[in-house]
């Protein structure tokens, strides 16, 4: 059974349920799924070094992975409990309701009919690892993810990457299921404002609450290309000392954007005169005043190394943390 800390004090009503973990791992030593091979390298050879005294969850970190499992839950509950009540309410006509069947053996997954499955885990063999993984929805052929996520997630298209290669292996996994080359992420949005919906409108900002966004898959050929060369990688430095293995990029990283400060006086340099987005823009500045005074590029703030499973053995975390490029309080 795994162990929790509640360090915040959440209380008991709402800390049992952070407690309470459906996810159907896999012990298998060589198992490894989907969602890990989106991982880098150094995550995943590194998480697997970590003390187990060192690796206990806190229950506030829960709370979104929670929530997500809460949301999937209810709508693969919808869809074995009342699906035939629920699309006869949204008005879809008794002949197509007929025709829908869920979760079809292949037995009878055939003829004039539309085929619905829902979080169903496939597996297959490869170089000696089990890769498996299981989706969220497939409708005629057609893979859905669900992903409860803020704006911004979709604003910037941040994890569109992420989610074709993962929607791309899944395809690889059940090619007589998910026979459509295009994806759908199901956007529940956790933040959304109507007002700033409103007002942000022509910035691309959702304007309901849910909402679909299409995304193209990886050819077959292409994503098994990917996942043999990924678990070489994890296979080669599986043992490997840490300053050996590839460090996390700056996507990796989640690192924010760069600043170039400009000081008019080199003397006087506690506050900077003005911040500049681009190292061309404060040089223009520079320029203007004379070359008086001095450009300093500050490196963006890194964010994701305190979600990192790998956080406490991890030397490139270290470096972060020495030059203050990742701020111990935040974590």
């Amino acid at each position: 059974m795994t162990a929790y800390t509640n360090l915040t004090g959440i209380p008991l009503s709402v800390a049992l349920w952070l407690t309470t973990d459906d996810y159907d791992y896999d012990q298998r030593s060589n198992h490894i799924s989907a969602t890990t091979l989106l991982k880098p390298v150094r995550q995943i050879v590194l998480s697997a070094r970590v003390p187990p005294q060192d690796a206990i969850p806190d229950i506030a970190s829960l709370v979104p992975s929670r929530m997500g499992s809460a949301i999937h839950g209810q709508i693969e509950q919808s869809w074995l409990k009342r699906y035939k009540e629920g699309l006869i309410a949204l008005g879809y006509p008794q002949k197509v309701v007929d025709k829908v069947r869920v979760n079809p053996t292949p037995e009878e997954a055939v003829g004039d009919i539309i085929p619905v499955y829902l979080e169903r885990r496939a597996e297959r063999h490869i170089d000696g690892y089990v890769v498996s993984g299981k989706f969220d929805f497939v409708a005629d052929g057609r893979l859905e993810d669900f992903k409860s996520t803020g704006v911004f997630t979709y604003m910037s298209n941040s994890n569109d990457a992420k989610y074709i290669k993962q929607g791309s292996i899944y395809r690889w996994l059940n090619p007589d299921i998910i026979t459509q080359d295009r994806m759908a992420i199901q956007f529940i949005f956790t933040d959304w404002s109507r007002q700033r919906a409103s007002i942000e409108r022509a910035k691309g900002y959702p304007q309901n609450r849910t909402l679909e966004h299409v995304l193209p898959l990886d050819s077959p050929a292409a994503t098994e290309a990917w996942i043999r060369t990924k678990l070489s990688q994890i296979t080669q430095y599986q043992t490997a000392p840490d300053e050996l293995i590839p460090r996390c990029t700056d996507e990796d990283l989640w690192r924010k954007s760069p600043v170039w400060k400009y000081y008019k006086n080199k003397d006087k340099m506690s506050r900077s005169t003005k911040n500049f987005d681009t190292q061309g823009e404060a040089n223009i500045r520079l320029a203007e005043d004379g070359y008086t005074g001095v450009v300093v590029e500050v490196k963006g703030k890194v964010t994701a190394c305190k979600y990192c499973s790998a956080f406490p053995v991890c030397k490139q975390k270290d470096e972060y943390l020495k030059s203050g490029e990742l701020e111990i309080e935040e974590l």
